[in-house]
């Protein structure tokens, strides 16, 4: 069964689960991969670290059922054309999979989650006939894409992935990576065959109306719009600096903050934790711990003083190291999609070195 995304943070994914019936005694078990424990010792430092813990619980399926009645996210029933063997092999590899001594696994937000878990159970039941009709097959979606697409109604999640996330999220996906999503694996679990070549999926039936926000739908990402908005603001600040520049100095302090901040993140997810996604991320070229730098540095500024050699020059670094970030974006290797990021913070970072390296004051 799949759930369609909730309103909090969390549930944004999406939800699945194996449903058994035992048709001696009529009795439904939910088999569930999408639990965890936040009262776990060192649960906050692993889950930064991205060495997480994740475990099967098997329910009654009302049970199951009762929160998503309650919060209003849809569930849908597919009832699969297992053989009886299969069907069989299934339910006693849940069953022992559910004892607690075998329940716990290893989470990965995108490789192994309670989605790609329930898939790699179905594979395995039906002997590994399952991944052949989705690994050779792509609808061009990345990690990137969908995390993004279904996070937008939350802001600050919407930011955080399409920040945090590295060219590792930027490959086209096949239909076997793709199905992270519950939803997507659900698509193509419709679409697939089982080892007698009929359609793997009967029939399927709504379990719980859907009365929450409907799934974010697939929209185009278009950069230009961060370019104009960059381009404007670089313009406002060639053109006030001479003026204004005290004025300048204090709204770029806390862009300096925010991009020092965002690149100190970056580089402990890159160097210090488990989340591969985030390794390798461009993203350090326009927002790294150096403008943490740059906010002692204007201190003069705000002062009515000319600020310091030093801080002049780590403006040009700030800005070159932002030029680079568009060069290496056209290069043909492991590409990221931060296109949006180049054209909003590249203009600024170039516009600040521009209005303060000269040697002259520009206060008066």
């Amino acid at each position: 069964m799949t759930m369609q995304p909730g309103e909090i943070f969390f549930e944004r994914f999406g939800h699945d689960a194996i449903v058994v019936l035992d048709t001696r005694t009529g009795e439904a078990t939910s088999y569930n991969f999408g639990f965890f424990d936040m009262d776990e010792p060192g649960f906050v430092g692993r889950f930064a670290h991205g060495d997480m813990q994740y475990y099967l619980v098997a329910m009654p399926l009302q049970q199951d059922l009762s929160y998503y009645r309650e919060v209003g996210r849809g569930v849908k029933l597919q009832w699969l054309d297992l053989p009886p063997e299969q069907a069989n092999a299934l339910a006693d590899a849940l069953a022992e999979r559910a004892k607690p001594e075998n329940a716990r696994y290893h989470y990965d937000y995108f490789t192994s989650n309670c989605s790609t878990q329930v898939r790699d159970a179905l594979d395995k039941a039906m002997g590994g006939a399952l991944k052949p009709q989705m690994v050779g097959r792509s609808r061009g979606n990345t990690f990137r894409s969908e995390a993004v697409r279904l996070v937008s109604p939350v802001a600050w999640m919407w930011l955080g992935f399409d920040i945090g996330l590295g060219p590792y999220a930027d490959v086209p996906m096949s239909r076997w990576e793709e199905a992270y999503v519950p939803m997507r694996l659900a698509d193509s679990l419709r679409e697939a065959k089982n080892s007698a070549g009929r359609p793997l999926v009967q029939t399927e039936q709504v379990l719980v109306e859907h009365r929450i926000a409907p799934e974010p739908r697939e929209r185009p990402r278009r950069w230009w719009p961060w370019l104009l908005i960059g381009l404007a603001a670089a313009a406002l600040i060639v053109l006030m600096a001479p003026r204004k520049p005290r004025l300048i100095a204090a709204l770029a302090l806390p862009l300096w903050l925010l991009c020092g901040i965002a690149g100190a993140l970056l580089v402990f997810l890159w160097g210090f934790t488990e989340h591969q996604a985030a390794w390798a991320n461009r993203n350090l070229l326009l927002m790294n711990p150096l403008c943490l730098l740059l906010i002692p540095g204007a201190i003069p500024l705000l002062r009515k003083r000319t600020p310091s050699a030093w801080f002049r020059w780590l403006l040009v670094v700030v800005a070159g190291l932002a030029v680079v970030a568009w060069i290496v974006h056209w290069l043909p290797f492991a590409l990221q999609y931060n296109q949006s990021w180049v054209a909003l913070l590249l203009p600024v970072h170039a516009a600040l070195a521009y209005v303060f390296f000269p040697q002259r004051s520009l206060l008066r």
